[in-house]
């Protein structure tokens, strides 16, 4: 397929595909499709799921894909309207139930401590939805007190003793903080930025999937391309974080450009290369097939870096 082929292929899935091709690939400003992401395709889909009691699922993070935090993240990454009073008011009960005792959001049962990559997820649709920034000092406080010293985030910093940043918790903390900055929150925001830019220079310092002491690749899963990708890192997820959150192009960046090239399909797509095992409300993709999400996402990163 030429691209304008692969733009019309795009353009024939969801709504919410839609808007962000028109939004990212096209310069287009559309808030027609945004509107309508809650009242057809995945996002009436997401919102019909929810109980009355405002929860999806059976608790929180019960069970992980159809639990409110899981399927909260699946509606930030739609795109769907920020001021859906639906959403907003599940915010409100998370914030009243599950408040950790050092100020995090709890995963589950009495625990009396909070998981970052949780509060990275919370952080990241709570900004989005525009959440009362009162509700959101404490969970600020709790992600800002655990910086690791190498500058990156581990979601077992406040369970255990690690000496080494984890890259699933470090994207999950920056996408969160990221969100929290472009919504305008102030609390804390120089302190935040700080914390933004030693996690990026955390994931650069390691081409985003290269061992730092031994060079070699950290884990194969990191080059398999998912959707979503739940709390799991990725070499497509760090590098879409990267041109959403304006970060300049480093030369870093390359390998795991170049692998993303490598990856795309002959007809111009790229496939949906691994499926998080666990239950879903429904899989908006096929395994293995090629997939609208995972092409938007790789070609808007290759067009803000100019690598088309």
């Amino acid at each position: 397929m030429n691209k304008q082929q692969i733009i019309n292929w795009l353009l024939e899935g969801d709504v919410s595909v839609q808007y962000q091709v028109h939004r990212d690939l096209l310069d287009e400003k559309r808030p027609d499709l945004r509107n309508r992401i809650a009242t057809e395709g995945f996002g009436a889909q997401f919102l019909s799921k929810r109980h009355k009691k405002g929860h999806w699922g059976k608790a929180f993070y019960q069970p992980k894909w159809t639990s409110s935090n899981y399927t909260l993240m699946d509606l930030r990454n739609l795109y769907i309207a920020t001021n859906n009073k639906l959403i907003k008011e599940s915010i409100d009960i998370i914030l009243e139930h599950k408040k950790a005792n050092d100020g995090g959001i709890l995963p589950i049962g009495k625990n009396k401590i909070s998981d970052q990559c949780i509060n990275g997820m919370f952080l990241n649709y709570a900004s989005y939805f525009k959440t009362n920034k009162e509700d959101l000092k404490s969970v600020v406080d709790c992600i800002l007190d655990q910086i690791m010293p190498d500058g990156g985030f581990n979601c077992r910093s406040n369970r255990g003793r690690p000496v080494h940043s984890s890259l699933h918790t470090t994207l999950s903390i920056l996408e969160g903080l990221t969100e929290y900055d472009i919504n305008g929150y102030t609390y804390r925001i120089e302190e935040v930025k700080e914390a933004m830019a030693s996690s990026k220079e955390f994931i650069l310092m390691h081409q985003l999937y290269i061992s730092d002491r031994t060079g070699k690749i950290i884990n194969k899963d990191f080059l398999k391309l998912s959707y979503p990708r739940r709390w799991r890192y990725d070499i497509l997820s760090a590098l879409d974080y990267f041109q959403y959150s304006k970060t300049k192009w480093d030369n870093r960046m390359q390998p795991a450009i170049n692998i993303l090239i490598k990856k795309r399909n002959k007809n111009g797509t790229w496939n949906v290369q691994a499926k998080h095992p666990g239950q879903t409300h429904f899989d908006m993709e096929k395994a293995g097939k090629p997939s609208r999400w995972n092409t938007l996402r790789a070609l808007r990163v290759l067009k803000n870096y100019n690598k088309l």
